[in-house]
This record gives structure tokens, sequence and C-alpha cells, in this order.
């Protein structure tokens, strides 16, 4: 079944991108964001630009929708809770799942309510969207990387394949999607967390022999380490790539934790660090760089005011 109804979870950077470019090719109707209530009364009337120009794409309150063909979680990994009880009103018997959450465990946290069955697995990578105050900006997508999990429907990666080709919205069909999603997981241990403890940027990260370029590469070569001692062939090669990619963004962006920072708001340090150094200690190996990262992004969350003006739209 031809997927032609899709509602996005998240109207952050990655929500925006993905939203945004899929309303200019699909059409006025196809794709709409969903917020819980409290959230929607919050940010109701709020306008948003993406590259300058206004966002079409509506948003409506979960008490609203009905089900889609198709839910794109795009939130940060701490709104994932909140996400699953919205996506109540838009999950039918043949809606589509594709989680773009950062780390390796919100499927199995949506299969647990949802099922495998319409479940495919997915990252998000590439792309260099900043999103702060109203104004969210990029110019690299970057590209959703997909598969199915082991319970995969027949059919359902393929319906979600054609309807991002259909959006607009670039995106690769992978044979082993775990292994990229610990491709993925070891670039954002490494760049998100350096450049939120650093302050940092794409470029002051990737710039040879600083500080925050030795950390960035430490950082991912632990986990590295523990994605081997999980069972995944994640190599040197993989990271050497994955640097390469940092390179070549806009060396004035940066990534969500950055943001994160600036804005003041939750990270996702539980799913970067906070995972590796839990495997790591299974299996018996140091990874002193991600505890130090821990550590200092807990410190730096602590001192974010209360009463300062935080941005939720997630």
């Amino acid at each position: 079944m031809a997927i032609e109804r899709v509602a996005i979870l998240g109207r952050g950077a990655v929500g925006l991108l993905y939203g945004t470019i899929a309303e200019k090719n699909l059409g006025p109707g196809a794709v709409q964001y969903v917020m819980d209530d409290e959230r929607f009364a919050r940010h109701d009337g709020e306008a948003v630009a993406v590259n300058g120009e206004p966002c079409r794409v509506p948003t409506i309150p979960a008490s609203e929708a009905k089900p889609v063909d198709l839910v794109i979680l795009a939130i940060k990994a701490p709104g994932l809770p909140t996400a699953l009880d919205t996506m109540e009103r838009l999950v039918g018997p043949r809606t589509a799942i594709a989680s773009l959450v950062n780390g390796v465990t919100s499927e199995e946290r949506i299969a647990e309510r949802f099922g495998w069955e319409r479940t495919v697995l997915s990252v998000a990578q590439g792309m260099d969207a900043v999103f702060i105050g109203s104004d969210m900006t990029y110019s690299h997508p970057g590209e959703i990387r997909f598969g199915a999990a082991p319970g995969t429907a027949a059919g359902v990666v393929d319906a979600v394949a054609d309807l991002y080709a259909r959006a607009g919205i670039p995106h690769v069909v992978e044979a082993d999607i775990r292994r990229r999603m610990w491709v993925k997981l070891m670039l954002n241990v490494g760049i998100n967390q350096t450049c939120m403890v650093f302050g940092g940027t794409y470029g002051s990260a990737s710039e040879p022999g600083s500080e925050q370029n030795r950390c960035f590469v430490a950082a991912m070569r632990e986990a590295l380490a523990v994605a081997r001692a999980e069972g995944v062939d994640v190599i040197e090669a993989d990271l050497v790539q994955m640097a390469q990619l940092t390179a070549s963004l806009d060396p004035a962006g940066m990534p969500s934790m950055a943001q994160d920072r600036i804005n003041e708001k939750p990270t996702e340090v539980e799913e970067f660090s906070g995972t590796i150094c839990r495997l790591a200690e299974r299996h018996g190996l140091l990874v002193p760089t991600n505890q130090w990262l821990y550590q200092r992004i807990r410190e730096l969350e602590s001192s974010f005011s209360t009463k300062g003006p935080r941005r939720e739209i997630v």
C-alpha cells in the first residue's frame, strides 16, 4: 500500500528539514507535525523559518490527530515517552513507523508499544541543520539510512523507500542497518559531545592536532571498541569516513548537542556516552574519554538556567 499521509513528531532541526522537503514535493496536506496538547498550547502561533522561508507544514495537537500511513519520529531521546503516548492517535493497523531518534534503543521501545511488524530501523546522517531561536538553516540535507528489523513485515521497507523517493528525501536502504546505526552512534558520541563540551563547531572539531579533534576521535574510537564487543562489525575505515564527513560540513555549523547548550535544553547524553559507558562496563572495557564527557555534560546541564529562553520544540 502506498504511503500518502505522513505525521512527523518533532519540529526541531531534523523534523523541519525533512518535513519541509517533503511538503514541497508531495504538496499541501500530505505532511503534518503533531505535538502533544500541552506543547502545542505553548507553541501555538509560533512562526519558524527554514533557510529564510516560512514553514508551511501545519502543526496540530495530538487530540485532533487521526491515523496516518507513516509516522516519523524526529524528536530528542528525552521526549520519547511523551511521543509514544502521542502516537496512540496516529498509529493504525497499517501505519509504518520510522524513528530518527539518536542512539540504538528507540526502536525497541517503540516496538514494545506498537510491535515490530510495521517498524523500520533508521538513522539520519550528514545534515548540517542548525535551529536556534525561530530560524533553522542548512546547506546539506544529509540522508536517511534505513532497513528492516528482524520482525519487520515484507513490503514495509519498500513502501517507506517509495515515499521518501516521492518526497525528495535522500535515502539509502541498508542490508545491515544495525551496523549503520552503530556507525552513526560512534559519530554522535564523538562530534555531538565534543562540540557540546567545548562549545565547538564542525570546523573546530575537525582541525588537525587540536584538543577538540583529539577528543572527537578518541571518543569515537572507544565507541568502535564497544560496538565490536557487542558483535557489530564497525571498523577503522568507518571512523575515518565519519571524520571526513564531519570535515566536509559547514565549518561554522554545529551538531544538536552544541545547539542544546545554547538553547539550554536537556541533551541526549544518556543515549551517547551513557550507552557507551554502560556497555563498556559489561564488557570490561576502559572508556575514559566518554566517562569524562558524560561527567562534563552533566555538569553543564546542571548549570542551565530554569528561567532562560528555552526552546522545547521536539
